[in-house]
């Protein structure tokens, strides 16, 4: 049974929305973000006016700002937020929107990730993407994340034992979700052996662990339950929020996030266990991470993410539904809006609208971050529990 009073008591999750990704853009973020607001509007029946709240995650909109877009966009909000953590940002952008909610600072917060692709700005954010990198890593021919997760990716197998096969199982099942996602971007069913057979990028990672960088936007809405129902909005309920940076120094390779620290407080928040949870959305850049966010969050012990994954099909029609939409590695990393795509796909679940995917009778969802890289870590990790409103 839950608590009578939750931390997060009255706050909905609302109108998730997808600007279709597309593989190569000349259009700017700005332009992405734009199309995110008015899709929100279209959605719930709002006026801009209406919206008193936004929060953007970008990596594109430099040199701008919130500040800037705000004006570009035509509101006037009260409150407002920039959560540049990447993978971390859609979780974050829903826990801190929902405090403002709560204590009466915005209404109707608005959380928007957006980004291109387009040559200037890839060159741009790959350049700018960590000065600890670049200064660590670039001398001697490495560059980007790929180098830096294949070192995590090594270290967790050396140490726990896990094989390509492992990591291959959950490329392969993200991409059977992905078949029946229209906004996937790779939606041809692959096997273990296609994933086997993929070319090396950096050794032991393979081009099926990795995400394929494009263009577009992830949105949703933040507001009173009481609002939501007054606007007959489909909506989910927060139950949950947790996030943690910069946890665990000490270990040399990261083989463990922030989840781990503060998952009891998360699952107590929500008055659930991980065994109730009934669709999971973690941040997938790499598989590995994959494994860390299984572990951290409860749903297998450390060191046991390989025999979790051989134990279930992780499918929307089979067990242990996971990534839905086909995650990153199928639909797309849009930049920092990959790190709202697990708030969006379990909106769609828990209001029973993941079409042609979706999970009998989901009515517990949880969503993971992860995000910025530094050489042999990411910093920022975050999860939220949304119950179905219905």
């Amino acid at each position: 049974m839950r608590p009578a009073r939750l931390a997060y008591d009255g706050v909905a999750a609302a109108a998730p929305v997808t600007v279709p990704y597309a593989r190569y853009s000349e259009r700017s973020a700005h332009h992405f973000a734009a199309q995110a607001l008015r899709r929100l509007l279209d959605e719930a029946d709002l006026e801009k006016a209406q919206v008193d709240g936004i929060i953007v995650s970008s990596f594109g909109l430099a040199p701008d700002t919130v500040v800037g877009l705000t004006q570009q966009l035509g509101l006037v909000p009260r409150w407002m937020d920039h959560i540049p953590t990447g993978g971390a940002s859609g979780v974050m952008a829903l826990r801190r929107a929902a405090r403002a909610v709560q204590c009466g600072d915005a209404q109707i917060v608005a959380c928007i990730g957006a980004d291109t692709n387009h040559v200037a700005s890839h060159r741009l954010s790959l350049s700018n993407f960590s000065q600890f990198a670049r200064d660590a890593t670039y001398p001697y021919g490495a560059g980007g994340p790929n180098t830096m997760f294949a070192l995590i990716t090594d270290n967790y197998m050396r140490r726990f034992g896990a094989t390509p096969e492992d990591f291959g199982r959950i490329a392969v099942s993200q991409r059977a979700n992905a078949s029946r996602n229209a906004n996937a971007l790779l939606r041809r069913p692959i096997t273990l052996e296609d994933y086997l057979r993929a070319r090396p990028i950096a050794d032991p990672l393979r081009l099926l662990d990795c995400v394929m960088p494009c263009a577009g936007a992830e949105a949703f809405l933040v507001m009173r339950e009481e609002r939501a129902r007054d606007l007959d909005l489909p909506h989910a309920c927060l139950r949950g929020a947790i996030e943690r940076h910069n946890a665990f120094t000490e270990d040399p390779v990261m083989v463990r996030g922030g989840w781990l620290m503060d998952q009891r407080e998360l699952y107590a928040q929500a008055g659930i266990t991980a065994g109730e949870i009934d669709v999971l959305h973690t941040y997938d850049d790499y598989p590995v991470i994959v494994m860390m966010q299984l572990e951290g969050l409860g749903f297998c012990d450390a060191g046991e993410a390989p025999a979790y994954v051989r134990a279930h099909t992780l499918t929307h029609d089979g067990s242990a539904p996971h990534n839905t939409s086909g995650g990153q590695l199928s639909a797309g990393q849009a930049g920092a809006a990959g790190g709202y795509l697990g708030v969006t796909e379990t909106l769609r679940q828990l209001t029973q609208t993941a079409t042609g995917r979706q999970v009998p009778e989901a009515h517990w969802g949880l969503t993971s971050g992860f995000g910025i890289v530094n050489y042999d870590r990411c910093v920022c990790t975050g999860a939220v529990v949304l119950e179905s409103a219905t």
